[in-house]
């Protein structure tokens, strides 16, 4: 019998009898790669590897850096020589089952002395933002690395300059388009807002004036529903760079998810850790939609903060300051851009949720008779005001003319045209359970709290369930009778139909109705 030769990996030797060979488990990590590993592996107990710990993982010629956890028991799910990967880390290594690994230690992570510095409250300059976004997209942060990164530039921790060094980090790791001609659009909400989704109604307006718009979005940071959720009931919006270069040049315009297209891609991996920690600091907000926008190639930029007691902006105040940081980094990377502050003081058209508002726009978009008239106004405004902005209608004219290019069908038949473009038009999924919440007395709706109303619905499914949201029944000044229903449920289980319908029956005080 021949000898049993040994291998190199990095500083570790692998004996022949001990080899690794990758296993998919399945485990979905919220995009962070986690290896598993026996705590009896030979490997663990001469590397000293333990859970937590952070190793570098090859594998024909690919190489990522994970989180380790260790199992172990009568029923550990690994067998020896097994190696454990997420779907995040199998994705990212590239491998087939079974293929060859080596484990070794990662290498040490020079930017989290950057990131403690501002976890103790001191001021980051480009280089040190650089340094940091390099490693986060490099995937060499855990998720408490990230966590905390996300928690020490909020809460007003970030100056205006240091909004500019992120701003321009985060560009510079991603792509950066450049399209033809000097003017190139584009639009952003805040957020706070439910149902607030006028992005699909003015990208059609606009792009049928003849005016480029490639509209890259998010997913739902703390919302039920982000632009790009909703898009995604009605077409396609994992584009690649090929194809949306290919919609832009045959539409006009396209609605993507800026997740798919590598623009700002830190952006992306911040959010996914916004969404759990629930928050979203306004400087970072600042940083996440200028970047996307200043990497899609925009040029005149327009952004709509929603105000209101119950908005995620609730004072004029905190908007004027929101607004300057948007003007400081716009003219420091040479754009041009238009800030409206708007009514956040309720829900915006009828649903909230991707299916839902996906079924506003939709009815906007085809004129029809019951399309929430709010929505239609807010959209008007906001694509009238890019229409002037850039010259493309005369001044006072612009929401007259947006107003006629959905009264006339160009808008409809545009949009119709980019959902084409962008793989096909798909029909709305619909919920399988709904239930009504009822008025508790009779008078007139005095107040309706967003965040409620966004909570109830994401206790509903939404945005993870496409068809899982609510519908509302009432807006503000509206008279009720005891009985009458305030709005539907609509989720795609009975267990969380009942979940949110628990919550907005005794916990979510969302409508305070007052006397005639």
């Amino acid at each position: 019998m021949s000898a049993a030769k040994d291998s190199v990996a990095g500083d570790v030797v692998v004996a022949a009898h001990d080899r690794l060979v990758a296993t998919r488990t399945g485990i979905d990590t919220r995009g962070e790669p986690v290896v598993y590993l026996r705590n009896d592996a030979a490997i663990a107990r001469s590397e000293g590897f333990a859970a937590l710990a952070r190793i570098r993982v090859c594998a024909n010629g690919h190489a990522i850096d994970a989180t380790l956890f260790t199992v172990s028991g009568p029923r550990c799910m690994l067998a020896p020589g097994q190696v454990g990967l997420s779907e995040a880390a199998f994705s990212a290594l590239d491998v087939e089952e079974g293929a060859a690994l080596t484990l070794s230690h990662a290498p040490a992570v020079e930017s989290l002395g950057f990131l403690r510095a501002k976890v103790y409250g001191q001021r980051l300059d480009g280089q040190a933002f650089n340094a940091i976004i390099r490693d986060i997209v490099g995937g060499r942060y855990m998720g408490v690395h990230l966590a905390a990164f996300i928690t020490a530039c909020s809460g007003a921790r970030l100056s205006p300059d240091e909004i500019v060094d992120l701003t321009g980090a985060m560009v510079d790791v991603g792509q950066r388009l450049q399209w033809p001609g000097k003017c190139i659009v584009d639009k952003h909400c805040v957020g706070g807002l439910p149902g607030n989704r006028t992005t699909p109604i003015v990208v059609a307006i606009v792009a049928a004036h003849g005016l480029t718009m490639p509209k890259t979005s998010s997913r739902a940071i703390t919302s039920p529903a982000g632009s790009a959720d909703t898009m995604e009931t009605l077409a396609p919006v994992d584009l690649d760079l090929a194809t949306m270069r290919r919609v832009v040049e045959r539409e006009g315009a396209c609605l993507a998810w800026g997740g798919s297209v590598s623009l700002s891609p830190a952006d992306d991996i911040l959010i996914r850790v916004e969404r759990a920690l629930d928050i979203d600091g306004e400087g970072q907000l600042v940083a996440s939609v200028m970047s996307k926008k200043i990497a899609a190639g925009s040029t005149d930029i327009l952004i709509d903060i929603p105000v209101g007691p119950t908005a995620k902006v609730r004072s004029r105040a905190a908007a004027d300051a929101l607004e300057a940081q948007f003007q400081y980094v716009a003219q420091a990377f040479g754009c041009r851009i238009q800030v409206l502050q708007t009514d956040g003081s309720q829900p915006i058209g009828r649903g909230v949720g991707p299916a839902l508002e996906a079924r506003d726009v939709l009815a906007v978009l085809k004129c029809s008779a019951d399309a929430p008239a709010d929505l239609r106004e807010r959209a008007v405004l906001l694509a009238g005001t890019l229409l002037e902005s850039v010259g493309a209608v005369a001044a006072g004219q612009g929401q007259v003319e947006a107003s006629a290019t959905l009264d006339d069908g160009r808008a409809w038949r545009k949009f119709q045209a980019i959902c084409e473009a962008q793989g096909g038009m798909r029909v709305p999924p619909v919920a399988r359970h709904r239930q009504d919440v009822f008025a508790p007395r009779s008078g007139v709706v005095r107040r309706i709290d967003n965040r409620l109303i966004a909570r109830a619905a994401k206790l509903a499914g939404a945005p993870g369930d496409k068809a899982a949201g609510l519908f509302l029944h009432v807006k503000l000044g509206d008279r009720v009778r005891e009985g009458d229903p305030l709005l539907t449920l609509h989720a795609e289980s009975p267990g969380e139909l009942a979940y949110a319908l628990d919550y907005a029956r005794t916990q979510g005080q969302a409508f305070e109705i007052g006397e005639d």
